[in-house]
């Protein structure tokens, strides 16, 4: 590992506000490249932290309600697929974030969006995450309520209140919390599914023979099975929290090699097999309670809590069910809400440094989205989940596809993409139409599709609307600008190498002359007034472009 000598002069008028913005970047890496001297987990490791985000009730709930609306064969057959379009799009994601150490927002700046022009999508993702943190805080109110007496108004408080002190240290105590939870999360939530299947077999008849509430799901339907896709596919953006996880992989050698795949697979696309299989799991519980219990009690069926305190009143005494259903539920949220309140909060904090060129510092927007999920708690969007969750699953599907798209076709077979992603102001343009345009397409007319605006008969479809026109309008726009909008220059002047020999970003350190710390060659540019260099996060916050290397030309990417 080499370090630059150069010597660093003082801060100019205006950068105080740096020290304090650098200091909170560097203990989780927010908005910026994950160096591998930060990067000191093992593969399993980080795998497993990812793994922990999962954890989450609400796909019992979406199994659930789903299944109520249209039987369990067409929800299952839903599931798969989502499952299958979720997998497929993630791949990709998954694998730039674990090689090149950055995160979703980072990969989609050079996938086709341009340095301003990925906010949008960031907007996306973090409606995303306080979304799911308001549908887990619900599910947390429900069990507190059940078990403690608790008012649900003052659980939803306490559900998003609780996770402040937990999500302000970053990764570090993030990765801990999941590898030590994880363990009694998995017993708790499996052992009723067994026992149901071990004790009464003929549960699993009458779960596959459910026909759904108004008994309209006794055959297949296309039209019921893509309405229950799309609500599922309103988890694509769960990708993205996966890899707020996997951008902190080591570095891939081949002695790592098969564990470093593995990973990168289970933890990554492969988040969604455990996610379609909670899905199913939470309709097979659902349907047992429809079919064993009163009406008035059979009501709830889709609330995980009362899925698993009916299944527990059958193993144990009522005491010590009412317990296991509570700590399963205040695990399960927290695992998920820390996760949640994380992931917003970069994703807030990125948009609002490149818009403003200012760093708030990361804990101002975990208020922020906590109080957005909070409010959304407290309008019990609950009884609106299909409707919600259907909604976002088109921004959703239009995001994360049309950047899967711009790796895999843009890069790899046109050739017309920069083969890495490129995330450093200078180096991009502001605007990139190619994704810009497709994701405004793909999610604007999906979303007309969704709300009927093209007929009743087209209503269900909209998932394939979001889908098609997020496969073909970047390779499209793509070829129609001829790739000129993807870099604004190709040298960010510096002569060391990005990569090692394995093809790793490089480890080589060089210290940025405006905050005077020490940052990895993938993190910093040349700085256009200075004969040194300047770090990603000063160059995000330069507010009159000192720093900022001038354009090069609309050049091909090299190859």
């Amino acid at each position: 590992m080499t370090h630059d000598t150069r010597g660093a002069e003082p801060a100019a008028p205006g950068t105080e506000h740096l020290s304090a913005a650098t200091s909170e970047t560097l203990e989780d890496y927010t908005l910026r490249f994950a160096p591998r001297s930060y990067r000191r987990w093992t593969p399993a490791v980080v795998a497993t932290s990812a793994l922990g985000g999962i954890a989450y009730l609400a796909d019992f709930s979406i199994g659930a309600n789903i299944g109520i609306a249209h039987g369990t064969t067409n929800a299952l057959l839903g599931i798969a697929v989502a499952a299958v379009v979720i997998f497929v799009s993630g791949f990709p994601l998954a694998y730039y974030a674990a090689r090149y150490n950055i995160d979703l927002d980072l990969i989609t700046r050079g996938s086709g969006f341009g340095y301003y022009g990925s906010v949008v999508t960031n907007v996306i993702f973090a409606t995303f995450t306080f979304i799911f943190f308001a549908l887990e805080g619900s599910i947390m109110a429900q069990g507190l309520e059940l078990g403690l007496g608790i008012p649900r108004w003052i659980g939803y408080a306490v559900s998003t209140l609780i996770v402040i002190p937990l999500v302000v240290f970053g990764m570090k105590a993030l990765s801990k919390m999941q590898v030590w939870t994880t363990p009694l999360w998995l017993v708790l939530m499996v052992i009723p599914f067994v026992y149901l299947v071990a004790t009464h077999p003929d549960s699993v008849g009458q779960f596959f023979a459910y026909t759904g509430e108004d008994g309209s799901g006794s055959s297949v339907s296309t039209a019921s099975v893509l309405l229950a896709a799309g609500v599922c596919l309103s988890l694509m953006a769960q990708i993205a929290e996966q890899i707020d996880y996997l951008r902190f992989m080591p570095p891939r050698t081949a002695e790592n090699k098969r564990q470093w795949w593995t990973a990168v697979v289970l933890a990554g696309p492969g988040w969604v097999v455990f996610g379609a299989l909670k899905q199913a799991v939470g309709l097979f519980l659902a349907v047992y309670l429809i079919a064993s219990l009163d009406p008035q009690a059979a009501a709830s069926a889709n609330e995980p809590v009362h899925q698993f305190l009916g299944v527990y009143e059958e193993m144990v005494p009522g005491w010590l069910a009412m317990t296991l259903a509570v700590v399963l539920v205040v695990i399960s949220q927290l695992k998920i809400n820390v996760t949640n309140a994380y992931s917003g909060s970069l994703a807030w904090t990125n948009s609002f440094t490149r818009v403003t060129k200012h760093y708030p510092g990361r804990i101002v927007f975990v208020v922020v989205n906590l109080a957005i999920a909070l409010t959304l708690m407290e309008a019990n969007m609950f009884d609106f989940l299909n409707t919600i969750l259907g909604f976002y699953a088109n921004c959703a599907m239009a995001w994360v596809i049309t950047v899967a798209t711009d790796i895999v076709v843009n890069k790899h077979l046109l050739k017309i993409s920069p083969p890495v992603a490129e995330f450093r102001r200078g180096m991009l343009y502001p605007v990139n139409p190619v994704g810009f345009v497709s994701v405004l397409l793909s999610a604007g007319l999906s979303i007309v599709v969704f709300f009927g605006g093209f007929g009743a008969g087209l209503q269900p479809y909209s998932p394939v609307v979001a889908v098609v026109l997020a496969v073909v309008c970047p390779p499209v726009l793509a070829l129609a600008t001829k790739g000129r909008y993807y870099l604004r220059r190709t040298d960010d002047g510096l002569p060391l190498p990005m990569y090692d020999e394995d093809g790793n970003p490089s480890g080589a350190v060089l210290t940025c002359h405006v905050c005077h710390q020490d940052y990895e060659r993938p993190d910093v540019a040349a700085c256009v007034t200075h004969d040194d260099v300047v770090c990603s996060l000063c160059l995000s916050t330069d507010k009159v472009g000192d720093h900022v290397l001038p354009a090069a030309g609309a050049v091909p990417a090299p190859r």
